[in-house]
């Protein structure tokens, strides 16, 4: 097991901390590449995987972000994994590439070091066919239990269109990892009010103490990205990869078009990025006034549901004044955004935060002071500080476990590193905790809308694309 945080870095600038990792990979990397300012990528054989990681987790405020695997057929003609390490502190991502031939496509596991490994190593393993020596839960995560073990669709030669088998031929139950006689086993989902995708639960309940749980998703997977990647152009893949998620699809939309601008050296205008953290913001109180009024939901406290979605309602009219849409904006592409936010339109939005600020205030005082609401979440599902930093947790459930990491001000996009904002912290780990978390990010986002509507800039909203290179 990794010895988590133990070498306090963060007070260090990126090019000390990178001198420092340069000397502790001096011999366990054969090459190094820099293709931006803030991503160095390591090259190494894949036994050296495992010492490597120890390593650099050692470090403070690091976190394993992904590992993404690739058919590389048509450059080396292997299969890559790219260990991907965020410091959060200096706004820095190290890269860890090793190779695997096809014939022999394995890696060794890092997952009993790492706890976060052990999703990104299984969703591999279904569609890359990477295997991961000492991976004990050999299940399928993305791809259903019926899917032929010697299809892994990410693979180059496999076509976005195929069809594997007609899904009447009936499925499987699913597989627990775990038969335990000692509890009571419930079934939650895949469908349920709470679940903002159909999801199965089974929860091993002692009494009404929840003692254990077992995750299976994916129940709807559509291998978009295999669409995106074999029949969309690159500003049709925006409007798909924001259909990913119903509550927070213009995330996915914004990451996409930020990368292909990255790569192809884009810098887009002012005025567009300002736009971009401004919807970003609506649909961050939109996805919060949302998860609230359900937790109020579920909590029994229906006045709070009620009153959660009332002031959610003028987010929501507002995005569509600003997009013409409610949700699903349609307004990332590459190099920038398809519409503009003019005068009028400005006038609304700051009348819309005014009065959700106004609605807000006494929704949240009356949360925080209902002796049911607190009672039923004070102490319970709790996340110690040490298990969030091994499973990679991030967002209001890091924060909520005492991690002070937010990517908006760690690895600022958009025109995040020109605003000010706080980052909610609570120590406690547990639902209470996450929950005020999400109560007070809702007032540092209409803070942060106000700032962005005062300072918008002047000028275009499309920087000129010539041709991007494949």
């Amino acid at each position: 097991m990794v010895n988590f945080w133990i070498r306090k870095v963060e007070d260090l600038s990126k090019e000390e901390l990178l001198e420092i990792i340069d000397r502790e990979l001096k011999g366990l990397v054969t090459d190094k590449y820099v293709p931006t300012n803030n991503f160095v990528i390591y090259f190494a054989e894949r036994e050296k995987i495992p010492a490597i990681t120890e390593k650099l987790m050692e470090f403070s405020y690091t976190r394993l972000s992904v590992i993404a695997g690739n058919d590389e057929r048509y450059y080396m003609n292997k299969l890559s994994l790219t260990y991907i390490i965020a410091f959060d502190k200096q706004d820095l991502y190290i890269g860890i590439r090793t190779y695997l031939p096809f014939y022999d496509p394995v890696a060794p596991s890092i997952t009993d070091m790492v706890k976060a490994a052990w999703w990104n190593e299984r969703e591999n393993r279904d569609l890359f066919g990477i295997e991961f020596s000492g991976l004990k839960d050999k299940r399928k995560l993305v791809l259903p239990e019926y899917w032929p073990d010697n299809v892994h669709p990410w693979r180059k030669d496999y076509p976005y269109n195929k069809p594997v088998m007609d899904w009447r031929e009936g499925l499987p139950d699913y597989t627990p990892v775990r038969e335990r006689k000692d509890v009571d086993v419930i079934g939650f989902g895949p469908y349920h009010m709470v679940n903002d995708e159909p999801i199965h639960w089974r929860l091993y309940v002692k009494g009404e103490v929840i003692v254990d749980a077992e995750h299976r998703g994916f129940h709807n997977w559509r291998g978009i990205e295999k669409i995106a990647e074999g029949r969309l152009t690159y500003n049709q893949i925006p409007f798909i990869a924001e259909r990913i998620c119903g509550i927070c699809g213009f995330t996915h939309a914004t990451a996409y078009v930020q990368a292909i601008e990255s790569l192809a050296g884009i810098d887009i205008p002012d005025r567009a990025r300002y736009i971009r953290s401004l919807m970003l913001e609506i649909e961050r109180i939109e996805s919060h006034l949302l998860w609230i009024g359900i937790a109020c939901h579920i909590l029994g406290f229906d006045t709070g549901f009620m009153l959660s979605w009332k002031t959610r309602e003028h987010i929501m009219h507002l995005a569509e004044v600003l997009t013409g849409n409610r949700k699903t904006y349609g307004m990332d592409i590459v190099g920038g955004v398809r519409r503009d936010v003019l005068g009028d339109r400005i006038n609304k939005a700051i009348d819309t935060v005014k009065k959700i600020r106004a609605e807000y205030k006494e929704l949240y005082n009356m949360l925080i002071n209902n002796t049911i609401l607190v009672k039923r979440t004070r102490g319970v599902g709790v996340l110690p500080r040490e298990k969030a930093i091994s499973y990679g947790v991030v967002g209001p459930v890091a924060r909520g476990a005492g991690l002070d990491i937010d990517v908006r001000k760690d690895h600022p996009y958009a025109a995040y590193k020109e605003l000010s904002f706080n980052v909610p912290v609570y120590s406690e780990g547990d639902v209470l905790a996450i929950t005020l978390v999400r109560l007070d990010e809702v007032f540092e986002s209409l803070d942060l809308i106000e700032q962005i509507l005062d300072k918008l800039p002047k000028g275009p909203i499309m920087a000129e694309v010539k041709e991007i290179p494949a």
